[in-house]
């Protein structure tokens, strides 16, 4: 199965009957691997009813459709989003780490959200994130770091991101999640409504 970390946009209608979703209207999304590599479908509620059972996607989720923003605006300058987007487009393998970590960041800072943890054949994992204002998903190849390996990585991003050399951090207990450091001049972004928004998900897809 393909490991390569992949951005898919949402669509702004329903795969199956075509009509535009609506703001606020809840919605589901698949990722199905087939030749081509991953696809994504996302279905109106309606539709999703009468289609799910003839699906045996890779992963599926449902979530709350809001009209992106202007691209523009979104990459107005190099943050941890518009770094990721660039290491992503990059398909460079040794930046697997690196891209791991910016997903992390950006899960901590509520612009991404983990929707799903696929193990697959060979034992590896791929998380999967949704961007919480576009809609895209964000499929990245979870490298499995040891605490070791945190500090390096950690420094490299920084300075990918002009912070400058950084000492490596120091987990604060074996087994403890990456602690990523975003630059100086990054404040975390958060909508009002993601506190409402992360229950009423986590909830749904239990």
């Amino acid at each position: 199965m393909s490991q390569d970390w992949e951005i898919k946009p949402r669509s702004s209608s329903c795969q199956e009957c075509q009509t535009p979703f609506a703001e606020g209207q809840r919605y589901s999304s698949t990722l199905v691997f087939c030749q081509e590599g991953y696809v994504r479908g996302d279905y109106c509620e309606t539709c999703w009813t009468s289609k799910s059972t003839s699906l045996s996607p890779y992963s599926s989720w449902r979530g709350t459709y809001k009209t992106p923003p202007v691209q523009e605006e979104v990459l107005k300058k190099e943050t941890a989003e518009s770094l990721l987007r660039r290491l992503m487009e990059e398909t460079n393998d040794a930046r697997r780490n690196a891209i791991y970590i910016l997903a992390v960041m950006l899960e901590r800072k509520k612009i991404l959200a983990e929707k799903d943890v696929r193990k697959n054949e060979d034992g590896s994992l791929t998380r999967i994130y949704e961007h919480r204002k576009t809609g895209e998903t964000f499929l990245v190849p979870d490298p499995q770091l040891q605490l070791d390996q945190l500090g390096p990585v950690q420094q490299e991003v920084a300075e990918m991101l002009g912070g400058g050399p950084k000492p490596p951090a120091q987990p604060a207990a074996e087994g403890a999640a990456p602690e990523a450091e975003p630059a100086a001049d990054e404040e975390p972004e958060e909508d009002e409504d993601d506190e409402d928004d992360d229950e009423e998900e986590d909830e749904e897809d239990k």
